[in-house]
């Protein structure tokens, strides 16, 4: 299976004293795959026109048509019979189940009857047919060869997704990556729907299930690690939180708030705490009255003792009785009494109709998009060759920068970091635009915090805020790199 470790050589290099020498697991799962290669064969089509797609989805969907598989009718009707009203609910039980059974061959149920999830209680007789389907596919073989494009994308998670766990290892003061046996887990899934982020919480298994999307969800999967974390805690102090519980019913008022928060007071409390831990990682203090609008009725109260937090010495393992006692019901019964909540839920993104089509590209333009296409595929070799024409090619010196970034994030992808440190050098030397300007600097300071050297790494990271027209994803990434650099 492939598996990437956070290693101990990077922990040195990026952590604070803290930090343990590995930091939990970022893999792909074969028993995901293997449902999810079903699914696609019996007409799962969810965005399957998304640019955001994995190439890898569209191969496997080829492929597997090709087959002559004997089980595939009944997984059809299987798929049929099990539809649900939206694409994210339909992903949702596929990845319940995924998760619930053993791996391959015999994907049998880890659980007894009265422990399987209840989403998936109805689907226990996809077990024998996904065994069947395992062997008439040829999923084995599938799996081994689509281990080069999973790589390259897990790749694209390791460096972001360490120093997000980092930073939380550090602020938390985590000696460890939470309770003895307990486990955190992420899977990168590439036959999904694209622009998905599915957690589970089964026995001591944390897992967290991405799928193919612009940029790497690390916001998400820092949010997800900061529960893995704190959730034990509130039920550890239950007794302590028992008694703050009557602050729940201002929550009921907060029409926005998702009913699993109203009818669960250590959650509510936990996602509030988790607010205002991120407003302070991520220097947002408005974050804070944003979570409070939406119904996470603790997180002003998280917000101003933080502070008090920070400056003792106590790891949050140990401080939080002392946090969760010192909830005052008559001053928080007060503030929240005045509370205007939002009527709606933060709207996270929007369809819109696309842009008319741009007029034809021609010369260095046409090779250097042809080079991007290249490049999205990870055909490495051909996009390299490409990125060479452009530099040949009479053109806009922007696009003979664009020409050596790309060249650069090959050099990065086939881990040759001096190769690709020399390139992006050369972009920025190139009259970039805006957009490469700014993430050619992210990845420079990516490189000195992987090199160790981590003020050079902050001068590129405070660097890339400067630049004027940059993307808000750019932006964000040099935000994080700011953060992470602190010694």
């Amino acid at each position: 299976m492939s598996r990437l470790v956070f290693p101990a050589i990077l922990a040195m290099a990026l952590a604070a004293p803290a930090a343990p020498a590995e930091l939990g697991q970022l893999d792909a799962s074969p028993t995901l795959f293997t449902v999810m290669a079903a699914l696609n064969a019996a007409g799962y089509s969810a965005e399957l026109s998304s640019p955001n797609n994995a190439p890898l989805r569209d191969a496997i969907r080829n492929e597997l048509a090709k087959r002559n598989i004997p089980s595939l009718p009944a997984i059809k009707e299987f798929f049929s019979r099990h539809r649900q009203k939206n694409d994210v609910l339909e992903l949702s039980q596929y990845v319940s189940f995924a998760l619930t059974v053993s791996g391959p061959p015999g994907f049998t149920f880890k659980q007894r009857d009265v422990d399987i999830p209840p989403d998936v209680v109805a689907m226990k007789e996809l077990a024998p047919l996904l065994a069947a389907f395992y062997k008439e596919a040829g999923i084995e073989d599938l799996w081994k060869q689509s281990q080069p494009a999973i790589e390259q994308y897990l790749e694209l998670y390791h460096l972001p997704v360490s120093q997000a766990v980092l930073q939380v290892n550090g602020y938390l003061r985590q000696q460890t990556t939470g309770f003895k046996g307990r486990r955190f887990q992420i899977f990168v899934e590439l036959l999904g729907e694209p622009n998905q982020i599915q957690t589970r919480s089964y026995g001591d298994d944390y897992t967290i299930v991405v799928t193919p999307s612009p940029e790497p969800r690390v916001f998400d999967v820092r949010h997800a690690y900061l529960h893995y974390l704190l959730d034990p805690l509130s039920t550890r102090y239950q007794e302590i939180l028992d008694r703050k519980k009557g602050l729940s019913d201002h929550a009921q008022r907060a029409p926005a708030l998702d009913d699993s928060f109203k009818q669960d007071f250590l959650l509510l409390t936990t996602e509030s705490l988790i607010k205002a831990v991120e407003a302070r990682l991520d220097h947002r203090p408005e974050g804070v009255q944003e979570a409070l609008r939406q119904g996470y009725v603790l997180a002003p109260y998280f917000a101003e003792q933080l502070p008090v937090y920070e400056k003792q010495e106590q790891a949050m393992l140990f401080y939080y009785p002392t946090l969760v006692s010192a909830i005052d019901l008559v001053t928080e019964d007060a503030r929240l009494s005045k509370v205007q909540f939002d009527k709606d839920a933060p709207v996270r993104a929007v369809k819109v109709a696309p842009p008319p089509p741009p007029p034809a590209l021609t010369g260095a333009a046409k090779t250097l998009e042809d080079a991007e296409q290249f490049y999205s595929a990870r055909d490495l070799e051909n996009a390299k060759q490409a990125y060479l024409d452009v530099l040949q090619q009479a053109g806009n010196p922007a696009l003979h920068a664009a020409a050596y970034y790309g060249l650069a994030r090959i050099a990065a992808l086939q881990k040759e970091p001096d190769v690709a440190e020399r390139l992006f050098h050369k972009t920025l030397e190139s009259q970039p635009d805006a957009q490469v300007n700014a993430w050619s600097l992210v990845y420079l300071g990516r490189l000195s915090m992987a090199a160790g050297d981590r003020a050079q790494a902050a001068q590129y990271f405070e660097s890339a805020l400067k630049v004027e027209g940059a993307s808000p994803a750019a932006q964000q990434a040099a935000t994080q790199g700011v953060e992470s650099s602190k010694p």
